[in-house]
């Protein structure tokens, strides 16, 4: 009886690790982390949920397709990370709170109750820093002795792996590849999340929230940003690593990875699926009347939502930021919620480039 209820738990788990069920879960989870951040933060809530996680990975840890996965040596900083960003998440939304809580109350915040408390450069930040170093420099050792590296056999032309990932920290890079050209995924997405950040100090001009911790105040600042490092990136490295096995297949946790496993998988674009299967014709010989469909989607959802937006949904965003801000941010906003938009697409209806000219490496 106690293994058939282990085995259900599994299979449930393995059911839940559907990507779509999988992404969706965390797009809820994150909206969920935000709207009731004062309740999940208090220190109760907080170790109860950590230790329902912790209980939840020595359990999963018994069993073998599991464990194999995920003492791997080039897995082990994944465990480390969502501690460690579990844990800073928490702090931030708890002082956060706090915070807005003190204020509304007309009270002075933490950071100014504590501004009283001088900490001197030295001895005191300098000592603090070369105990850490020693600290970190004693953890790194006993890593390198006990941890295996990750090395495999030399390259052999003659055997193909049933898989090859990226180091674990570009695992979420390598996901995107899935579902962007190349050319898109490795280059163009990398950089506007670099322009993106470069530019947070010139478009956000609201001054609260500087120097101290806060949640309603910058309630959609935190959100987006969380939104495109949880969701789009902390939750892709997971799925890239614990769910992506031979042949780039999706597998469940506690699902043993078969490198024979076959899945019959048609990925079209959308010229196909409106010339072909809407239409019942053959693809046009023209290229530009053969994507002309993808084409005006994209030049509406890129050049015509945002003045569409500007006049509604976000009439208060434009009338404060301005033409240039508010351009430039929509279209770091509609870029980024691309993202998941295109992942549903191919999980849904397989859906591959909404633009496809491999004629001039262009594909979107």
């Amino acid at each position: 009886m106690l293994a058939e209820l282990n085995q259900g738990l599994k299979d449930i788990v393995n059911l839940l690790s559907n990507p779509i069920i999988y992404f969706s879960g965390f797009v809820v989870l994150w909206w969920a982390c935000m709207r009731y951040a004062a309740v999940w933060t208090q220190p109760k809530i907080a170790k109860g949920i950590l230790f329902g996680v912790t209980a939840f990975l020595v359990w999963a840890f018994f069993d073998p397709n599991f464990f194999k996965e995920a003492t791997k040596p080039d897995n082990i900083p994944i465990w480390i990370m969502s501690y460690g960003v579990g844990f800073f998440l928490w702090l931030s939304l708890r002082r956060g709170t706090i915070n807005d809580q003190l204020m509304a109350e007309g009270k002075p915040n933490l950071e100014k109750q504590e501004s009283d408390k001088k900490v001197y450069t030295w001895p005191d930040l300098v000592y603090s820093e070369l105990i850490v170093a020693v600290v970190c420099m004693a953890v790194l050792i006993a890593w390198g002795i006990m941890v295996k590296a990750p090395l495999e056999e030399p390259a052999n032309a003659g055997v193909t792996p049933p898989i090859a990932k990226a180091p674990w920290y570009f695992l979420g890079l390598q996901e995107l590849l899935v579902y962007f050209d190349p050319w898109i995924a490795g280059v163009v997405l990398p950089s506007l999340i670099l322009l993106g950040l470069a530019a947070i100090p010139y478009v956000d001009m609201n001054p609260k929230g500087n120097g101290y911790y806060t949640v309603k105040e910058r309630y959609w600042a935190i959100w987006i940003y969380g939104f495109g490092f949880v969701v789009l990136w902390i939750s892709l490295i997971f799925l890239g690593t614990f769910m992506r096995g031979p042949g780039w297949n999706f597998y469940g946790p506690f699902e043993y990875w078969d490198k024979y496993k076959v899945m019959a998988l048609s990925n079209v674009n959308l010229s196909e699926f409106i010339w072909i299967k809407l239409l019942d014709v053959g693809l046009p010989q023209n290229i530009l009347i053969r994507e002309i469909f993808g084409l005006g989607l994209v030049a509406g959802y890129l050049f015509v939502l945002p003045p569409i937006l500007a006049v509604t949904v976000f009439k208060g965003l434009y009338e404060k930021l301005g033409f240039v801000r508010y351009n430039l941010v929509i279209f770091l906003f509609l870029v980024m919620a691309a993202t998941p938009v295109k992942m549903y697409l191919r999980w849904t209806v397989n859906l591959k480039y909404i633009v496809a000219m491999p004629e001039y490496l262009f594909n979107i």
